[in-house]
C-alpha cells in the first residue's frame, strides 16, 4: 500500500483513474474481480452477474487502457493497475478519516501541525472524538488530569497554563519520571513562576495545539479560529500507530521550533 503522501502527489493521475472507473459499474465489478485473483471469462461472468457481452466491450476497454492483459486464457490486472487500485483505496481511507474528524477540524486552527505529521493523518484511524456535555463540562480536562497521573513518561504542549496539569507533571517529575514539556517562548517565564518547573522547552508561537502523548495514551487538542482553545473536544487514543503519530507530531514540531 502506498503511503499518503505519494497519493496526493499523484492525485491527478488518481483522479483519472477514479473518472474512468466509476464511469461503469461493470468496470468496477471486473476490476473488483481480478484484483482478489486472476479469472477466466466463465469465471467472471459467475461472480460478477454480468453477461459476456458487457464483461467482453469492457475488458477490451480497459485493455486499451492497459488495465489487464490476457495469458493462457484468464486475465490479469496489469502491475500499473494493481497500482492504481491500491491508491485508489488509499484516498478513500484518507477521506473516511478526515470525515470522522470533521467535528475536531472543521473551525479550528490546524495549519501549526506540521507538513509530515499531516501525510501520516492515516495512523490515526482508530482515535476517536471525545467530547464535553452539559452534564460533565469538565470531561475533557479530567480526562488529561487522569491520563498524567497514571503516566510513567509524558511529552506535552502545553499552549496555555492549567494549574491541575502543572501540579501533576511537577509530582511526576519529583518522582524522576520522564517528563518533557513545550510550551511558548511569550509564556515562558509566567510559566515557570507559577509552576517551579525550571526544565520547560520553549517554542516560538502561541495559538498551536495542546499534545499530551503519555507511555499508553495520546491526546490532541486545538484552537478554534476565534483564537479560544476548544476544551470541549480531545482526539485521543491507546492505538499504537496514534503513539507513534503523536511521538512524530511531538519531534515534528520541536524540531521545526528549535
Amino acid at each position: 500500500m502506498f503511503n499518503s503522501e505519494e497519493c496526493i502527489e499523484n492525485f491527478d493521475t488518481i483522479f483519472e483513474d477514479v473518472k474512468f472507473t466509476a464511469n461503469s459499474f461493470a468496470r468496477l465489478k471486473i476490476l473488483a474481480c481480478l484484483y482478489q485473483s486472476p479469472q477466466n471469462m466463465r469465471e467472471m461472468t459467475e461472480i460478477t452477474g454480468l453477461s459476456y457481452s458487457s464483461i467482453s466491450s469492457n475488458m477490451h476497454d480497459m485493455e486499451l487502457k492497459n488495465l489487464l492483459y490476457r495469458e493462457h486464457n484468464k486475465y490479469f490486472l496489469t502491475n500499473s493497475a494493481r497500482v492504481r487500485i491500491e491508491n485508489v483505496l488509499e484516498v478513500k481511507r484518507i477521506i473516511r478519516l478526515l470525515n470522522e474528524f470533521f467535528n475536531i477540524l472543521d473551525g479550528h486552527i490546524v495549519d501549526m501541525i506540521p507538513n509530515e505529521s499531516v501525510m501520516e493523518l492515516y495512523l490515526l484511524g482508530k482515535a476517536k472524538l471525545m467530547e464535553s456535555s452539559g452534564v460533565d463540562a469538565y470531561r475533557t480536562y479530567n480526562f488529561i488530569e487522569r491520563c498524567l497521573s497514571q503516566s510513567e513518561s509524558v511529552k506535552c504542549i502545553l499552549p496555555f497554563y492549567y494549574e491541575s496539569f502543572f501540579e501533576i507533571l511537577r509530582n511526576l517529575i519529583s518522582q524522576n519520571k520522564d517528563v518533557e514539556i513545550l510550551v511558548p517562548q511569550n509564556l515562558l517565564e509566567g510559566f515557570q513562576e507559577k509552576s517551579d518547573i525550571e526544565t520547560l522547552v520553549p517554542f516560538d508561537e502561541y495559538d498551536s495545539f495542546l499534545l499530551i502523548v503519555t507511555d499508553n495514551v495520546m491526546i490532541l487538542g486545538l484552537f478554534l479560529e476565534n483564537g479560544n482553545f476548544d476544551q470541549n473536544r480531545l482526539l485521543t487514543s491507546k492505538n499504537e500507530e496514534s503513539l507513534v503519530w503523536a511521538n512524530n507530531l511531538f519531534n515534528n514540531f520541536k524540531n521545526e521550533n528549535k
